[in-house]
């Protein structure tokens, strides 16, 4: 996965030399040569990561770090601090100001990269949440929702996986005034445990015996229940290589032995925090999406929440220079449905079909009900191939197997137009050239996808 990432270093040699590693593994780099040029470029231009130098003339690096965190418009980008400050105290200033992490130079390949995908990787994923977020709470509220949702990364839940090394009554007593510390079991019961899924963070020691560390990292990530919650890994100076795998795998953060007290607490209050964020997100997404924007008979987004979102996504696309499919999706001959059943059957099949739907769709996907028996998906991230394999298997799906309501079965079929942002689209303009192909769609037989020809 790629990204935008800006380099901050009043040396000149030292942003030409991370510029080069980073080009080397295909980031889009820019860079800044001053504290006052970072705030500007982060507060003007797209940036999914910042590489901040702490020793810089007029405002140091913790300054920046303290103002990107306090501005609404970049509390959420993610900020790791490279320095050659190596003390204990130097990192936990560092975390108190905001910072996601904290490098000292020189700065090996495997350290940079494991942070860069792993905080660019978090970044995608809270962006998206984001966006929902701030497009249902404009629809019910004109407060900012964003800025009542940080908290002080105080009492939470923090969970040990057990080992024989005593590690959960070293960290409980470290962190005791501060935060909520428990044991869960090793292996497959850590999964089944129903503690586990009240966690705020999980904290794993690299060097276990009693359980193979990496694949419990695996193993959460791929949890439906778990997933989202962040991992706290213990680690040797020496085990350099596990824990580049195991960041790779969706750890989030990592502490060095000997465990200095000050910086763990930093550590474990960020990932609380950014926890807490998350969680309030999906919270207030869920909420606001009940209250304003879902279609009653469906479960899916309806119009008005389309009308308000599709335009932050094009920006965002624009913007990051990504790719964003729109998709049209028509049942075929639905009149007759009603016509010769009536409307219960009629409404049975559309609730069949958006699940369907829902079914196909990749997880950034959204389906929303643009009204009667016409649905829109919008494709975050999608290409012309990705685009046309959401709709065949919104098609295949619709075709291939009846539709069951009560003791009756029927064949329905569907027709699918989509269309892939263009330079100089809008809402209005991407959404017609997929009603045109869907239009096409239909003119040529039904139960097929069409798109325009570019």
């Amino acid at each position: 996965m790629s990204a935008r990432i800006l380099v901050v270093d009043d040396m000149d040699v030292n942003l030409r030399l991370l510029e080069a590693r980073l080009n080397a593994e295909y980031y889009e780099v820019a860079l800044a040569r001053s504290g006052a040029e970072a705030l500007a470029i982060c507060a003007s231009q797209a940036v999914d990561l910042v590489l901040l130098d702490v020793m810089m003339p007029n405002m140091d690096g913790y300054e920046v770090c303290r103002r990107l965190k306090r501005d609404p418009r970049t509390r959420h980008l993610p900020i790791v601090l490279i320095t050659a400050l190596n003390s204990p105290a130097d990192r936990v200033t560092g975390l108190e100001a905001g910072a996601d992490d904290f490098l000292t130079k020189p700065v090996r390949d495997l350290q940079l990269f494991s942070r860069v995908r792993s905080l660019t990787r978090l970044k995608l994923l809270t962006d998206e949440l984001r966006v929902r977020a701030e497009t249902t709470a404009s629809l019910v509220s004109s407060n900012d929702l964003l800025l009542d949702l940080a908290g002080a990364g105080l009492g939470g839940k923090i969970f040990v996986v057990e080992d024989t090394l005593g590690m959960a009554l070293r960290i409980g007593k470290l962190l005791r005034d501060e935060q909520e510390v428990g044991e869960l079991p090793r292996g497959e019961a850590f999964l089944r445990s129903p503690d586990a899924e009240s966690a705020d963070l999980f904290v794993i020691d690299l060097a276990a015996e009693t359980y193979d560390p990496l694949r419990l990292c695996s193993k959460i990530r791929s949890s439906d229940t778990l997933r989202q919650i962040p991992i706290l890994l213990i680690a040797d100076s020496a085990d350099e290589m596990r824990v580049a795998k195991a960041m790779e795998l969706g750890a989030n953060d990592y502490l060095l032995t000997p465990i200095d007290r000050n910086e763990l607490r930093a550590r474990v209050r960020t990932q609380v925090k950014r926890r807490r964020y998350d969680e309030s997100l999906r919270r207030s997404l869920r909420r606001t999406i009940e209250l304003a924007v879902t279609d009653p008979l469906t479960g899916l987004s309806n119009r008005r929440f389309l009308e308000t979102h599709l335009p932050k996504l094009i920006e965002r696309a624009e913007n990051d220079q990504r790719p964003l499919a729109v998709l049209i999706a028509d049942i075929d001959h639905f009149k007759r449905i009603n016509d010769g059943f009536g409307h219960d059957v009629g409404d049975a099949v559309l609730r069949q079909f958006a699940a369907r739907v829902n079914e196909g769709l990749r997880a950034s996907d959204l389906a929303c009900r643009f009204g009667g028996e016409e649905f829109v998906v919008l494709m975050p991230d999608a290409d012309e191939r990705v685009a046309r394999g959401v709709a065949e298997r919104i098609r295949a799906s619709t075709s291939d197997t009846l539709f069951q309501v009560g003791a009756e079965q029927h064949q329905v079929t569907v027709s699918v137009g989509y269309a892939v942002l263009r330079a100089g689209d809008d809402a209005d303009s991407v959404l017609k050239r997929a009603d045109r192909a869907l239009y096409e769609a239909k003119r040529n037989g039904r139960n097929r996808i069409m798109t325009l020809a570019a």
